[in-house]
């Protein structure tokens, strides 16, 4: 039995979505792990998406934390979210803990620029 296809079209049930997303492998799963550029970014490189990475700045645009700021400090590939250092909630027992975030309620307003092929490719 085949696991997942590369060649499937689509579908309007959100269960069969959701299925081909988890069942994805992890080059695939990289590619829907991008976000949106900001106005200027949009503008220098032509794209209007690309895949986040750690160590790009982003600001969230949906949720409770809409608004703040910061650079990215792990990617999940596995749960598909993202982690930002400053982002945490408060347990019953008083602890504090990370708080993912899904990749497509970012913008990123700089982008972690070390990797020259990830810039040329924009071009």
């Amino acid at each position: 039995m085949k696991t997942w296809i590369s060649s499937w079209k689509g579908s309007v049930q959100p269960r069969k979505q959701r299925k081909y997303r988890y069942k994805a492998p992890k080059h695939v799963r990289g590619k829907l792990l991008s976000a949106h550029l900001s106005k200027e970014l949009r503008q220098k490189y032509k794209c209007r998406s690309i895949r986040v990475r750690k160590g790009d700045k982003v600001k969230i645009v949906r949720g409770e934390f809409r608004g703040k700021e910061g650079k990215i400090e792990r990617v999940d590939l596995k749960k598909s979210r993202v982690y930002l250092p400053q982002i945490e909630v408060v347990k019953k027992d008083g602890s504090k803990a990370k708080f993912p975030i899904p990749a497509s309620n970012l913008v990123i307003l700089e982008l972690e620029a070390n990797d020259k092929r990830r810039i040329q490719k924009q071009d």
